[in-house]
């Protein structure tokens, strides 16, 4: 008997852009001045000559040409997972680990191609994905349980376990509009682990956790897969959280998978791919514009203390970090967040604009603005590394990531300035004084 829970043959999924060839006037703006001045001119009539009839009184719209952009998410992709695999999903925002994982959820339909899945599926993809906004945390546990096919004694054996999960004792009977970001996923991941399904499915909105919580469910992650057999499809961009959970890893890139094997290797390979990207830009990048953004990083830049554009720094120069962005709308509750990660993957230093209060970015004004960050000399070892940025909000309308560049820009530190130069090891260069203190003591006969 097989043991491949899922076999995906070349699977694929198109969309349709559509382009309106003249962009200076939009559908609806051209809809609502036409019918206006249709209204406007049909009252004038109606006053002068009120019995007489008149032809259609609504002028017809102006024509214009709409042209479509064929658009694929997944292009011929096929793999197998088997039971009790843990598999993490990589790739650069855009490359279709969401759309993947959406078809495999069964809440979209390929183009074409075929699944197979042999199992329950239990996904969280989206911050209140499978929740009823008006019903209760209680309420919502039920309605879960229910939709994966489980009878209500099944359910009630694991409630208690889901609740104590998922920490939110005293808000059970509250309606789950009124929950932070942070409580809906606590509550929406206990859900999906603990009501016992044969394949999980989680995309990176653990990220809206905190650390505490987001270590508690990659521990229970992983014992769902290592003690009870069952299947893992996890997403994330931290590579230290694949490599800890996954024994294999893919990589999507421009919708193709490009890379199966382990998850150490696939993350390997992922941060060496974007490293030599990055290592193209030498110290400054410029992004696309985005008109459909509310807050949006135009570009990035590296620059040295004589405000030179730089990707090379040694261990004793301040590095200065330039981001341009652009506010098209107030977003309350907007923070930026400055990871900076080796070659391996790993945060090796971070900082977000809660750090050092106020929040400078909660409910910006429209406008163009250039964010700088220092970090001081001494700060981090020699090597290479990248810099990750994102900007998200809780109370954003556009969903939790506001805008997210990701790895941005690369750079290498030297530490020629001391005896043992690049021979040191470690991450952080800290400079710590070494004072010696004479202690009280006897002669030493």
């Amino acid at each position: 008997m097989s043991d491949t829970v899922i076999k995906v043959e070349n699977l694929s999924k198109r969309y349709f852009l559509s382009h309106l060839a003249d962009k200076r006037e939009q559908l609806f703006s051209r809809l609502l001045v036409n019918k206006t001045k249709s209204l406007l001119s049909l009252g004038k009539k109606v006053v002068t000559s009120p019995f007489t009839i008149h032809d259609s009184p609504f002028t017809p719209l102006t024509p214009f040409t709409n042209s479509q952009e064929e658009f694929w998410a997944l292009n011929d992709v096929s793999f197998e997972i088997h039971q009790g695999d843990r598999v993490g999903i990589i790739g650069r925002n855009g490359a279709g680990k969401s759309t993947l994982l959406k078809i495999l959820s069964r809440i979209t339909e390929p183009t074409k191609g075929r699944i197979t899945i042999d199992g329950r599926v239990a996904s969280l993809l989206e911050v209140g994905t499978g929740f009823h906004s008006e019903l209760t945390g209680r309420e919502n546990i039920y309605l879960n349980g229910a939709i994966l096919g489980m009878g209500r004694e099944e359910i009630k054996r694991k409630f208690d376990e889901i609740v104590a999960f998922a920490e939110v004792e005293k808000f059970l009977d509250t309606p789950v509009k009124r929950y932070s970001s942070g409580m809906y996923v606590r509550l929406a991941f206990a859900v999906a682990a603990h009501l016992e399904p044969e394949i999980l499915i989680v995309d990176e909105v653990l990220a809206v956790g905190d650390a505490q919580f987001q270590k508690k469910c990659l521990g229970k992650m992983e014992d769902v897969s290592t003690k009870e057999g069952r299947t893992v499809l996890f997403v994330s961009h931290n590579m230290s959280a694949v490599r800890q959970l996954c024994s294999k890893g893919f990589i999507l890139d421009g919708g193709t998978l490009i890379y199966a094997g382990t998850a150490n290797d696939a993350a390997d390979s992922y941060l060496k791919n974007a490293v030599g990207k990055l290592e193209l830009y030498c110290g400054e990048r410029t992004f696309p514009n985005n008109e459909s953004k509310e807050f949006q990083v135009t570009a990035a830049r590296l620059k040295n203390n004589k405000d030179d554009i730089s990707d090379s720094f040694e261990c004793n120069e301040t590095i200065i970090i330039e981001v341009e962005c652009i506010s098209r709308r107030p977003v309350p509750g907007l923070y930026g967040y400055l990871g900076i990660l080796n070659r391996e993957g790993q945060e090796v230093w971070v900082s977000d604009s809660f750090d050092m209060p106020p929040n400078r970015f909660d409910a910006i004004l429209p406008g163009t603005y250039t964010l700088k960050l220092t970090i001081p000399p001494w700060t981090l070892a020699h090597g290479e590394y990248v810099i990750l940025l994102s900007f998200a909000s809780q109370q954003s309308s556009a969903g939790f990531f506001v805008d997210c560049p990701g790895e941005t820009l690369f750079f290498s530190l030297n530490d020629s300035s001391t005896l043992r130069g690049n021979s040191r090891g470690g991450y952080l260069s800290t400079l710590l004084p070494w004072v010696v203190e004479p202690t009280a003591h006897k002669a030493i006969t």
